[in-house]
C-alpha cells in the first residue's frame, strides 16, 4: 500500500474514531441532563420557551400544554420515556413559575389507560390549585381525554368537537373455535381458577364473566363519580342521561353541562387571561430538550405511529385484557371523520 493510501485510510479511521467519541460523550451528557430533577429533592428540569401569541413584551406568561394521542404510560414522549410524564413535568414548571398567571392545556385524544388518566387527572387537579387551569378541547376530548380535564378550573370546546364517552372498555379475543378447526390445543398449568383469566383458548366461565365486570363497574364507578362531584351534577341522572359511553358535540356537552363554554382557542387564551386576572400576557410553550433517545425514536417513527394513533380505530393500540377509558367508536368506518 502506498504512503499516500495509508495517511488517507489512517484520516478515515481517526475520524471515525473521533465521531464516535462525540457521540458517546454526547449520550453520556444527555443522560446527565435527564437524571436532572428526578430524585424528589432536586430540581426538575427546566424547558426553554417559545413564543405563540400575546404580547412578547409582557413579563406574565400564559403557558401552552398540549394533551395528544392516546393516553399511555408507554407512549413515547418528547421530554421525558412518556408522554404521562410529560404533561406532569410540564404542569409542574408552570406551577412553580411565579410569572405563569394561567395554564391552556389543548386536548386533542381519544382517551387511554384507565390508570394513565387518573394520573394526569391528579396532575392537572394539583396544578389548578396553585393557579387557573383552563382546558380547551381539539377535535376530541372523549374518555380517558374527559377524565383527566376533570383536573381542571374551567373547560371549553368547540362547537364539534367530540368528547364525553364516560364508560370504561377492556378488549379480548377468543380464538378457541379457530385452534379447534386446524387441531391445536392449548395446554394452560395455573396455581388458581382465575390465574388464567382472559385465556384467548378458551371460553369464559359466568363467574369469571362477572369478576371481571366488577372491575369494570369499579372504574366506571370512579369516573363518572369524579365528573358528578367536579361538574356539579346529580350522579344518578348523569349515569341515566350522559354517562353510558355515549359521545356528544361541544354544544350538546354544553347543554348537558359537561363543559362551561363553546369557544375557539382565542376564547380559551382571554379565559386563561380572565382567571389569571391579567389583561394581557404572552402566550408561551416549553420546548424539549435535544434527546438522543428521542431522535432514535423519530428516525423509526414513533412520533408518526403515536400522531396516527387518533385518526382510526385499528390504529388504536389497545392492549389485551387491559382497561380503558377509551372512545374507539368516534373512528372507523362509518364515524365522524371523512
Amino acid at each position: 500500500m502506498s504512503a499516500e493510501k495509508r495517511i488517507g485510510c489512517g484520516s478515515v479511521f481517526l475520524f471515525v474514531l473521533l465521531a464516535v467519541s462525540l457521540l458517546l460523550n454526547f449520550v453520556f451528557w444527555n443522560g446527565l441532563q435527564i437524571r436532572k430533577g428526578t430524585g424528589p429533592e432536586l430540581k426538575p428540569p427546566e424547558f426553554p420557551e417559545e413564543f405563540v401569541a400575546g404580547d412578547p413584551d409582557r413579563e406574565q406568561k400564559i403557558v401552552l400544554i398540549r394533551l395528544q394521542g392516546m393516553i399511555a404510560r408507554e407512549e413515547p414522549g418528547q421530554f421525558s420515556d412518556s408522554m404521562v410524564e410529560d404533561i406532569a413535568l410540564q404542569l409542574r414548571q408552570a406551577r412553580e413559575d411565579r410569572r405563569v398567571k394561567s395554564i391552556l392545556l389543548a386536548i386533542n385524544s381519544p382517551g387511554g389507560e384507565v390508570d394513565a388518566s387518573d394520573v394526569l387527572y391528579h396532575e392537572i387537579e394539583r396544578t389548578r390549585r396553585v393557579k387557573p387551569v383552563v382546558v380547551y378541547m381539539e377535535s376530541v376530548a372523549a374518555s380517558g381525554g374527559y377524565y383527566a380535564a376533570m383536573g381542571a378550573s374551567y373547560l371549553m370546546a368547540n362547537d364539534l368537537s367530540l368528547t364525553g364517552s364516560i364508560g370504561v372498555i377492556l378488549q379480548s379475543f377468543t380464538v378457541k373455535d379457530l385452534l379447534d378447526k386446524i387441531g391445536v390445543k392449548a395446554l394452560t398449568l395455573k396455581s388458581g381458577k382465575m390465574k388464567d383469566l382472559l385465556n384467548p383458548t378458551r371460553e369464559m366461565t359466568p363467574e369469571e364473566q362477572a369478576y371481571v365486570q366488577g372491575l369494570i363497574n369499579e372504574s366506571y364507578d370512579r369516573f363518572v363519580g369524579i365528573v358528578s362531584r367536579e361538574r356539579h351534577l346529580d350522579l344518578n341522572q348523569l349515569k341515566t342521561h350522559w354517562a353510558d359511553g355515549r359521545i356528544l358535540s361541544g354544544s350538546m356537552a354544553l347543554q348537558a353541562k359537561l363543559i362551561d363554554q363553546v369557544g375557539y382557542f382565542e376564547d380559551a387564551v382571554d379565559k386563561c387571561k380572565d382567571l389569571g386576572k391579567v389583561k394581557t400576557a404572552r402566550v408561551v410553550r416549553y420546548t424539549p430538550p435535544f434527546r438522543f433517545s428521542a431522535l432514535i425514536r423519530g428516525l423509526f417513527g414513533a412520533e408518526a405511529r403515536t400522531k396516527s394513533a387518533v385518526l382510526a380505530a385499528n390504529k388504536l393500540p389497545l392492549i389485551s385484557g387491559r382497561l380503558y377509558y377509551l372512545a374507539p367508536t368516534v373512528f372507523g368506518s362509518g364515524g365522524f371523520l371523512p
